[in-house]
């Protein structure tokens, strides 16, 4: 039926075309095959192409999500170790005024001493020490 209908047009004898049909055939199968091969291979080309892009695709978003987890890891480490050095300077900033807090008042109290020893005389030494602890 095939070949009927795709040698229609040809014009030529009804002998002619008896003897020709074997090799129509041949021909035609040779056609199927190579027309079918071809489109085969097409589309297993353009499926493997497909298949390839989509696994690059892929591995490029995998390759931009560890990219930018590192990149979160290391402004994560940078923001600690700021944080670690913030933490120190204010620490030392405290201890700092502490040791000078202790001065001024370790100076004070040696002040104090030194006027309540001149006010009380030599006699009233024990009185002074007294009158500190109770400050």
């Amino acid at each position: 039926m095939t070949h009927i209908k795709t040698f229609q047009d040809i014009t030529m004898s009804k002998s002619m075309r008896g003897l020709c049909k074997e090799e129509d055939y041949t021909f035609l199968a040779m056609t199927e095959k190579s027309t079918e091969g071809t489109v085969e291979g097409a589309l297993e080309e353009d499926c493997r192409a497909r298949k390839e892009d989509r696994v690059r695709r892929r591995l490029e978003r995998e390759q931009r999500e560890k990219e930018r987890l590192r990149e979160v890891e290391e402004i994560k480490k940078e923001k600690e170790q700021q944080w670690r050095t913030h933490v120190e300077k204010l620490t030392s900033n405290q201890e700092k005024n502490l040791q000078d807090r202790l001065k001024r008042l370790r100076r004070f109290r040696d002040f104090q001493r030194k006027v309540l020893v001149e006010e009380s005389g030599t006699e009233g030494r024990l009185t002074v020490n007294q009158l500190l602890t109770r400050m």
